[in-house]
C-alpha cells in the first residue's frame, strides 16, 4: 500500500482573452502543477500567471511542453525529429523557467500526442529525456507508469515520477485509451475517487475491457480541463487523506 503520493494537474492552458480551467480552485488542492508553455496552449502572460499562482499556494512547479500545435491543442500527432522535439522542449522548459522565483522547476510533464508518442517511440521518449539533462540533471521526468520510456530515463540517469490518471481510461497494456474512443474520459466523481484510490493503495487498475491490471505510481494527474474538475480534486485529496496516503510534492518521492 502507497502512504505517498504526489497529485499533480495540467494547468495554465489559458491563452490571450480565452480562459480555460478553474486554475485558481483546482491549485488548493494538488502538490504539484504541470504549466502550459505557449506551443499547446498558455502564452507568456499566463506562464506568469500560474506560476505566481503556485508559488502562492506553495505547489511545486513542472514545465507542460507540448508539440507546436494551438490549433490541436497539441492533441495532434507530428512527425517532428528527435532533435526538433529536444530542442522544443529545451526552449519551453528555459521559457517557464524563467518566470519562476527560484528559476528552477521541479519537473517535466510532456504534453497530449507528444507524451503519448514517447511512450512508444524510444527515439523520441530518449530525445525528451536528454533535454532535460541538458537543462538541470536534477530535474524529475513525469511519465506514463509501467511504460518503457521509465526505464529509458532511468538507464540515463533522470529521476523520474510514474505516473497513473484519475480521470482516463486505460488499455490492458496501460497506456491511455484514445480520446476519440467512447469512455475514454472519466466523468463520475465517485467512479474517479474509486479507482484512483484502489491505484494508489492497491496498485491495482480496471482496464476498459475489464481486466484488472497492476499499475505503480509516484504521482495521480487529474485534468484540469475535465468537466468537474474542481469537485474531483477535492473529493480526490479528501478521500487519500482519510485513507492515510500523504499528498505531498512529486520531487520528495523520487
Amino acid at each position: 500500500m502507497a502512504n505517498k503520493i504526489d497529485f499533480n494537474c495540467d494547468m495554465g492552458e489559458s491563452f490571450g482573452m480565452y480562459k480555460m480551467g478553474l486554475d485558481e480552485e483546482v491549485i488548493k488542492h494538488i502538490t504539484s502543477a504541470n504549466i502550459a508553455c505557449g506551443f499547446h496552449a498558455g502564452d507568456p502572460n499566463w506562464m506568469r500567471t500560474t506560476v505566481k499562482l503556485a508559488e502562492e499556494h506553495g505547489v511545486a512547479i513542472g514545465a507542460h511542453p507540448g508539440f507546436p500545435d494551438l490549433s490541436g491543442f497539441g492533441r495532434r500527432t507530428m512527425n517532428a525529429s528527435a532533435l526538433e522535439v529536444k530542442n522544443d522542449v529545451i526552449y519551453q522548459m528555459g521559457a517557464l523557467q524563467a518566470f519562476t522565483g527560484a528559476k528552477r522547476l521541479q519537473h517535466v510533464k510532456p504534453h497530449g500526442a507528444m507524451y503519448n508518442m514517447a511512450v512508444d517511440d524510444q527515439d523520441l521518449a530518449t530525445a525528451i529525456c536528454e533535454a532535460l539533462l541538458e537543462v538541470d540533471s536534477d530535474i524529475v521526468l513525469l511519465a506514463l507508469a509501467g511504460s518503457q520510456w521509465i526505464s529509458i530515463a532511468e538507464d540515463l540517469g533522470l529521476r523520474v515520477g510514474r505516473e497513473i490518471f484519475a480521470d482516463r481510461a486505460l488499455n490492458t497494456d496501460g497506456t491511455l485509451v484514445s480520446r476519440s474512443k467512447e469512455g475514454s474520459v472519466i466523468h463520475d466523481i465517485q467512479e474517479v475517487v474509486d479507482r484512483s484510490l484502489r491505484m494508489v493503495t492497491e496498485g491495482k487498475a480496471v482496464a476498459i475491457s475489464g481486466e484488472v491490471i497492476d499499475v505503480e505510481a509516484d504521482s495521480l494527474c487529474l485534468h484540469g480541463d475535465t468537466p468537474g474538475a474542481v469537485d474531483m480534486a477535492q473529493a480526490l485529496k479528501q478521500a487519500l487523506v482519510a485513507e492515510d496516503v500523504e499528498v505531498t510534492p512529486l520531487g520528495e518521492l523520487v
